[in-house]
């Protein structure tokens, strides 16, 4: 039975969270108001619990649910088993996770503003710069 370990993260909000994870090949995602329980990879019921699931079937061969848990603070803790983690769930796939949430936060953001992207350049090192513009 594979641990799992906590991973501290500042995702708080459950839409552009279910986007990214959207983004990442994973449309199969359940999100619950209260807890709800992970399962390992002999589907036995473990005792961590989280608000956003994704159920091991969609993770991949032998793997464990992977969960996201609200903290006190607001923030998510993704919840990975040892397992997960040297596999599909390492940490470049959590730097994608969060690169591709902070993108998504942001475009959401312009939204709201009701600003404009003028333009969007992927610098070497992945980051993002966006000109932003007012409408009108």
């Amino acid at each position: 039975m594979s641990h799992y370990t906590l991973i501290q993260t500042e995702i708080r909000e459950v839409p552009i969270l279910l986007c990214a994870l959207a983004e990442m090949g994973f449309s199969q995602v359940e999100h619950h108001e209260e807890p709800q329980h992970l399962y390992g990879y002999q589907d036995d019921r473990r005792e961590e619990t989280a608000e956003v699931i994704i159920r091991r079937e969609f993770v991949g061969s032998a793997s464990n649910d992977v969960g996201f848990k609200r903290r006190e603070s607001g923030a998510f803790e993704a919840i990975v088993s040892e397992y997960d983690r040297q596999n599909r769930c390492d940490q470049s796939w959590l730097q994608e996770l969060n690169h591709r949430y902070s993108y998504n936060l942001i475009q959401d953001q312009v939204r709201e503003q009701d600003l404009v992207v003028e333009e969007e350049q992927v610098l070497d090192n992945g980051d993002i710069v966006l000109v932003l513009s007012e409408r009108g």
